[in-house]
């Protein structure tokens, strides 16, 4: 392991207890939480890293191909979307006995515009924002800090992961846990394919976009 500067422990310190403080803090700016939060992180790692924020998230530009944005991306998408309707909510749904409320959603069924807007926002706050934040930048650092050992690796990806469904807790309990494992998934395809940064966005975009599509249809 390189050896960590003073600066790589207090700019990630301050940054992580500025997120927290967004996040829970008296101050709700709701939807666009995220996205200023990913611009905290990529002005963070700009001082961190010397002029090369992206790189140090996962951003490689030979890895943003056609074929991997939208063609494997959007299959892998699809294919988690069929695992979660198919097995993961069911299943989680018999253990808890209680459904994911998806109340907070209802609004967009049926209604187009509100689907469109709701679109962009999606990709925008969770696509790039919580891959940003949670892949890009949390799984990063902390393997900056402790390592790519197994343990190490596999400690990353349960941490966040119930982190990231903690974060869905408007969803109920079903909601939460089957979102943390969703999560774990993307951080465990995020490893496999090298911290490739803008596979995993392209993964999580077009699964809620798919999401959306079922919700504008009342399939949910």
């Amino acid at each position: 392991m390189n050896k960590i500067t003073l600066r790589q422990v207090l700019i990630p310190l301050i940054t992580i207890a500025i997120i927290l403080f967004l996040w829970f803090g008296p101050i709700r700016i709701s939807y666009i939480e995220n996205i200023l939060i990913s611009i905290l992180i990529i002005i963070a790692n700009y001082i961190e890293y010397k002029g090369k924020p992206f790189a140090a998230l996962g951003f490689q530009r030979e890895k943003f191909t056609f074929k991997n944005i939208f063609l494997f991306a959007p299959l892998l998408a699809l294919g988690l979307f069929a695992f979660y309707v198919f097995l993961l909510v069911p299943g989680i749904t018999m253990l808890t006995d209680a459904p994911i409320d998806y109340s907070a959603f209802d609004e967009l069924k049926g209604n187009l515009p509100a689907c469109l807007i709701a679109l962009v926002v999606v990709w925008a706050t969770a696509g790039f924002g919580e891959e940003i934040i949670f892949r890009g930048y949390f799984m990063r650092q902390f393997v900056k800090f402790f390592g790519e050992s197994k343990v190490s690796i596999v400690l990353n990806i349960v941490l966040l992961a119930c982190f990231f469904g903690f974060m869905h807790s408007y969803q109920g309990i079903t909601g939460q846990l089957v979102t943390g494992i969703v999560g774990a998934l993307l951080a465990l395809i995020f490893y496999l394919r090298k911290y490739d940064l803008w596979f995993v966005i392209a993964v999580h975009g077009f699964f809620d976009t798919i999401a959306l599509i079922c919700v504008y249809f009342g399939l949910t």
